[in-house]
């Protein structure tokens, strides 16, 4: 095992077996192999994390917001200081290619970066009273403990952007990451350590039993805030638990995302944004552009310049020279690609790349471009969630943005037109948290992140995002001489 590869919880400063010293497996999507097998965490650790929060807690708040800031910088620098380990563990795990695992392992840094400085700005304010010995103010206070439970998709970015708004706030964190991804947070804990963050302010269960820690959590009325990244019907099911205890909740759901391709848009500049917004992380992305909308004029020209490049993807494990896309993470990913792709295809779509026809080697599944799709195939209402990208013709304005909001979802949205009063009226138009225009990547540490209707509520990142771990108390003060 390498120094970061750590195969035990991380509760309260200690390296934690499961008390029954079950275990389970997890495995590399690239080649099957059993990378270590690691604690699997129930009843007694995940209580056992409740309590080293909620203690841990009591200090933590109490410490200066310059304290916490010093701490989150020493983290960021160690993340930076070991950025090749932690993409090697991530490709391992994950399958990404080493490129752009290295790409989120940055991304990942740019969060605590930002949050140690913004930790620093969390201020409250004074409001005009309107009797003269009387004085209104308003303070900002930590939340307390969180639960912040992540995805297998971005196993790091998606901790360090509910974890560094955390506990630059002052709240105390218990992360449960994906069973399929537990060694990113692991590692990353293993750093926050080295940093000097006491223990248990970051306490991180390893488990396969998903529903017993969410069990756990929310009848405990000492865990006050919930942040949740992954499906939409779990987040319904999160958001429901909450209500018992009233606890605050922040949920980064799935997407449905449109890709708007207006007649006057640059063509190699639109194909290039796809690239990015449908093919990073091999389509396994909650903001993956799942319905690109092409203008009837430009379409053919359009499908010929996005197969010529979907044809020269080379597909492999990620730790191989010059591979753009990994493996699918699950079987159960692969089959529901081959599913949405047959019942496209008898409803009438065409596949239009030559490679699509590649043999599947485990989970290697070769990328596909669609032409023809209409709003009565699933592949229009379902999340792809693959490397699949589905294209429908449009024919004016009104229509397209009609079919762009024809989903319950509302993540991200993408269009490119080199028209600037109609980018601006399409992305007011459009009914989205997000939008990317003329760019197919939208997310950084300093721009709020988070979606309308069912794809969820709350915002990461930016200054909104630190708000999530913070309560407004109001202070009213009276009997104060004016003389």
């Amino acid at each position: 095992m390498t120094p970061l590869l750590k195969n035990q919880a991380f509760i309260n400063g200690k390296w934690i077996a499961a008390s029954d010293h079950s275990t389970f497996e997890v495995i590399n999507p690239a080649n099957g192999e059993i990378i270590e097998r690691v604690s699997d965490c129930a009843e007694a650790e995940v209580k056992m994390a409740i309590d080293a929060a909620w203690n841990a807690w009591q200090s933590w708040k109490n410490r200066t917001a310059y304290d916490r800031c010093n701490l989150l910088r020493k983290w960021f620098e160690l993340i930076g200081k070991n950025k090749m380990e932690l993409a090697d563990i991530m490709t391992r795990e994950q399958g990404k290619p080493l490129h752009e695992a290295e790409g989120e392992i940055q991304y990942a840094a740019s969060f605590v970066e930002w949050f140690a400085a913004e930790g620093l700005r969390t201020y409250g304010e004074t409001i005009p009273a309107p009797a003269s010995k009387s004085r209104f103010v308003t303070i900002r206070q930590p939340v307390g403990v969180v639960a912040a439970i992540t995805p297998w998709n971005f196993p790091s970015a998606m901790i360090t952007r509910k974890v560094a708004p955390a506990l630059a706030a002052g709240c105390t964190v218990i992360v449960k990451p994906s069973e399929e991804t537990p060694f990113s947070a692991l590692a990353l804990a293993a750093l926050a350590e080295k940093a000097g963050i006491p223990s248990g302010v970051l306490n991180v269960v390893t488990t396969k039993n998903a529903p017993l820690f969410s069990d756990i959590i929310f009848s405990n009325k000492r865990v006050r805030k919930i942040s949740f990244t992954g499906s939409t019907p779990v987040g319904k099911k999160l958001m429901k638990a909450a209500s018992d205890s009233i606890k605050k909740i922040s949920l980064e759901l799935g997407g449905n995302a449109p890709f708007i391709v207006f007649e006057d848009a640059h063509i190699k500049q639109a194909v290039k944004g796809v690239r990015t917004a449908k093919f990073r992380n091999n389509g396994q992305a909650c903001i993956a552009a799942n319905r690109i909308f092409v203008h009837e004029t430009i379409y053919e020209k359009f499908a010929s310049e996005l197969v010529g490049r979907v044809e020269k993807m080379r597909i492999g494990g990620g730790t191989e020279k010059g591979v753009e896309l990994g493996p699918m993470i699950n079987e159960g990913a692969c089959n529901k690609l081959d599913r949405l792709i047959a019942d496209a295809v008898k409803k009438g779509a065409n596949i239009l790349n030559s490679n699509a026809n590649n043999e599947k080697s485990g989970l290697f599944y070769p990328p596909v471009v669609l032409g023809n799709c209409s709003e009565k195939m699933d592949i229009f209402h379902e999340e792809i969630f693959g490397p699949v990208a589905a294209l429908y013709v449009f024919k004016d304005f009104d229509e397209v943005i009609k079919m762009a909001n024809n989903t319950n979802h509302g993540l991200a949205a993408y269009l490119y037109s080199q028209d600037v009063a109609r980018c601006w009226t399409a992305a007011e138009q459009l009914e989205y948290g997000m939008t990317g225009i003329n760019s197919g990547f939208i997310s950084d540490a300093s721009t709020p992140f988070g979606g309308i209707k069912e794809s969820g509520i709350g915002r990461e990142g930016s200054r909104y995002g630190i708000d999530e771990y913070l309560e407004i108390k109001y202070m009213s003060f009276g009997g104060i001489s004016t003389n």
